[in-house]
């Protein structure tokens, strides 16, 4: 019995959640605990990890939520993100292209499988030079 509950305390410590981005197709995976962390944005959030990981996720307000555009859409696995929070929800409800799978990149946290969209608006910005004013 020890040894099952040793092996089921390591299975849950190295947790290796995987992130779709589309439509860039990219996929990344991060192991949960070992990112470093550069204040953008909460934690192993969308941003946070796009922004470890070279996906481009534009953030004008440095992930504080303070905007939308890091606006995401989730298409899988959103019992996978972290519960949006008063602020966020209010905050949302300025984005563009809302739907009722919209979350800010800067505050879902991610805690197993997802796959997101990017908006277009979003994408464009970045196709075209665009980069995040902080």
């Amino acid at each position: 019995m020890l040894a099952i509950e040793a092996t089921l305390v390591r299975i849950v410590q190295w947790v290796v959640p995987k992130v779709n981005f589309v439509p860039e197709n990219k996929v990344v995976e991060f192991e949960s605990g070992k990112l470093p962390y550069s204040d953008h944005g909460k934690p192993e959030s969308l941003l946070d990890i796009a922004l470890n990981l070279g996906v481009d996720l534009e953030h004008a307000c440095g992930g504080s939520c303070a905007c939308t555009t890091c606006h995401v859409i989730v298409l899988e696995g959103e019992n996978n993100l972290s519960e949006p929070d008063d602020d966020e929800l209010d905050r949302l409800e300025m984005a563009a292209g809302l739907t009722l799978r919209s979350r800010l990149g800067c505050q879902a946290v991610v805690k197993g499988d997802v796959k997101v969209e990017i908006p277009q608006w979003n994408r464009n910005y970045i196709s075209e030079g665009g980069k995040s004013r902080l």
